[in-house]
């Protein structure tokens, strides 16, 4: 059964490639629209890699949420096709108003009302790659960039399941091994030589930062005693006889497994399978690395950069490693601000605020490492930060509440209209964006959502 909703995808995605084959045949601009975290950033990698190699020509906007008004604006040009990768399924009846021919490739949920949406157009044609249509969990299984990678595996640039696997990272879907669709992706690129499958230790930053920050910035697996805690990761190395600012790659075989042999003994989830990409530079070859690197581009609004380090224009390359070393230190020092501030408690959530700009950009993150080191509650937890007149919504739960009944997909699509917002995502993470004055009243009804969930599971 798995294999036939597999296979029905895969055939949705071939439409998909047919359609961009088409109008690159028929020398179209095609307009890639992209969300901007490292998935949604893979995504209109993979796209515009994959257009560029076929002869191609397009052009890339990206964008923290698609909201209506968006697509009214994108509706005043004049492409012949129009790509929504990593975002769509929550717009189809706007996105279904273009003049141009669309292709939709997203993961996230689709809303229940738009669950059987077609389009009724014989002028034009709408394809729409999304898991959830054949009962593939979208959460685990593929992400945006996988979907991509999918609507252009036709034209066999295998060395883009590089990209899949950096945008699935970015979701949290290589965390615990992988399944369904993104495993077919990596057994592909092993075949391709595209990356390689190795045991090693998984720190965090290896490539670009000494040991003493790369065990510290290490919260998935967390290191007790050593995550987050700069100043025990150096004494730790010191009392092993290594040099706190060796790289990883610097050490010798002795001091490697010295390492390896001690911090197993703090967590032995530390040591296992890597991706590591083939023939790329030193700072890109570690997939986990990889997604840094474009999330803190994403956080940073330069997409330009982002994007074209995929395209191996590497002139930004220092400017994005810097970005990178800033981003590492501002993660560090949110989960320092969660494990001292902690989170306002509600009766069946939690959350955290702030309109402090540095902590914006790391706050949705830094809520998951919080309940993963144990500094707040394992309950569902939101990020808000406040915009202007608005507040984004950034929430996050774990396997254990999702078993529970948590879907926060839905509470996020379904609470966010009811104050004139938007949202929606997965089960496991989703987000949104409502009134500023409405702040208080949406955590009270996401609250009694998430009670409602549990409860009726």
């Amino acid at each position: 059964m798995i294999q036939k909703q597999q296979h029905c995808l895969l055939n949705r995605a071939d439409e998909a490639c047919d359609l961009l084959r088409s109008h690159i045949d028929q020398g179209h601009v095609v307009r890639i629209v992209s969300h901007n975290d490292t998935d949604g950033l893979t995504s209109a990698g993979i796209f515009a890699n994959a257009i560029k190699k076929a002869g191609g020509r397009f052009h890339v906007t990206i964008l923290p949420r698609l909201r209506g008004s968006n697509v009214k604006e994108l509706s005043k040009s004049r492409y012949k096709l129009f790509i929504f990768s990593d975002m769509g399924s929550g717009e189809l009846r706007n996105i279904s108003k273009l003049k141009g021919d669309v292709i939709v490739a997203d993961h996230h949920q689709i809303p229940e009302e738009d669950a059987d949406f077609e389009v009724e157009s014989e002028s034009k044609e709408f394809v729409h790659v999304n898991p959830h249509l054949f009962d593939i969990d979208g959460t685990r299984d593929v992400s945006g960039s996988g979907l991509s990678y999918l609507s252009v595996h036709d034209f066999k640039y295998y060395e883009l399941a590089s990209l899949a696997l950096v945008g699935a990272c970015g979701d949290m879907q290589l965390k615990g091994g992988v399944s369904g669709i993104n495993e077919l992706i990596r057994d592909e690129a092993v075949e391709r030589n595209v990356i390689e499958v190795k045991d090693d230790l998984k720190l965090a930053y290896s490539n670009t930062q000494p040991l003493y920050k790369s065990i510290a910035y290490t919260y998935t697996p967390p290191l007790s005693g050593l995550s987050a805690d700069i100043e025990k990761s150096s004494e730790f190395l010191s009392e092993n006889g290594i040099s706190k600012d060796k790289y990883l790659a610097d050490l010798s075989s002795d001091e490697y497994e010295t390492l390896k042999e001690q911090l197993i003994s703090v967590n032995s989830d530390v040591f296992g399978e890597v991706y590591k990409i083939n023939n790329i530079r030193r700072e890109l070859s570690n997939v986990e690395e990889y997604s840094n690197l474009l999330n803190s581009c994403g956080k940073n609004k330069e997409y330009t950069a982002a994007v074209g380090i995929q395209l191996g224009k590497y002139q930004q390359m220092d400017f994005a490693l810097n970005l990178l070393g800033k981003y590492a230190s501002g993660m560090q020092s949110g989960v320092e601000w969660i494990k001292r501030e902690g989170s306002i408690q509600k009766d069946n959530i939690q959350y955290i605020y702030t309109e402090d700009k540095e902590q914006k950009k790391v706050a949705a993150a830094v809520s998951s490492i919080g309940i993963e080191l144990g500094f707040v509650p394992d309950k569902p937890i939101l990020s808000l930060m406040r915009m202007d007149n608005l507040v984004k919504v950034s929430s996050r739960t774990t396997d254990n509440m999702i078993e529970k009944g948590v879907n926060l997909g839905v509470i996020m699509n379904q609470a966010s209209q009811n104050f004139n917002g938007s949202g929606g995502g997965h089960n496991i993470a989703a987000g949104a964006t409502i009134p500023a004055n409405q702040m208080d009243n949406f955590i009270n009804l996401v609250d009694e959502m998430v009670a409602y969930q549990i409860n009726n599971n």
